[in-house]
């Protein structure tokens, strides 16, 4: 079983910045894949990013490519979103999810665990 913990969500302005981090129990963190998703109040739940076990690939959502990075420490067990150039429409609750496979998916029945997420909210 892997428990997920996000943190780092806050209110900013439009072109502000964030960096979200999520914290994973277990000894297996490093073998599988760490996604990013968002859901906005009345829509569904949407891929944002995704990082294969080793941090050396990722996977973005058009969205927020060149404006968004996700990386992983594995020493620590942790997953970070960093966040430039907010917009008002990349307000949402972000989750942080664990797949049990060392490969990346931007699919959401993909991954196995998920955090309870955390709240963005970016103001124009």
């Amino acid at each position: 079983q892997v428990q997920l913990v996000e943190s780092g969500g806050g209110l900013v302005q439009a072109g502000g910045s964030l960096r979200l981090s999520c914290a994973a129990s277990g000894r297996t963190f490093s073998s599988y894949a760490m996604g990013w998703f968002r859901q906005a109040p009345g829509k569904e739940r949407e891929f944002v990013a995704a990082i294969i076990w080793s941090g050396g690939s990722t996977y973005y959502a058009d969205s927020v490519k060149g404006r968004f990075t996700i990386s992983r420490d594995n020493a620590k067990n942790t997953v970070y979103l960093q966040m430039n150039s907010l917009k008002p429409e990349d307000t949402a609750v972000y989750y942080c999810a664990a797949r049990r496979v060392a490969t990346m998916t931007s699919l959401r029945s993909d991954y196995n665990y998920w955090g309870q997420g955390t709240q963005v909210t970016v103001s124009s």
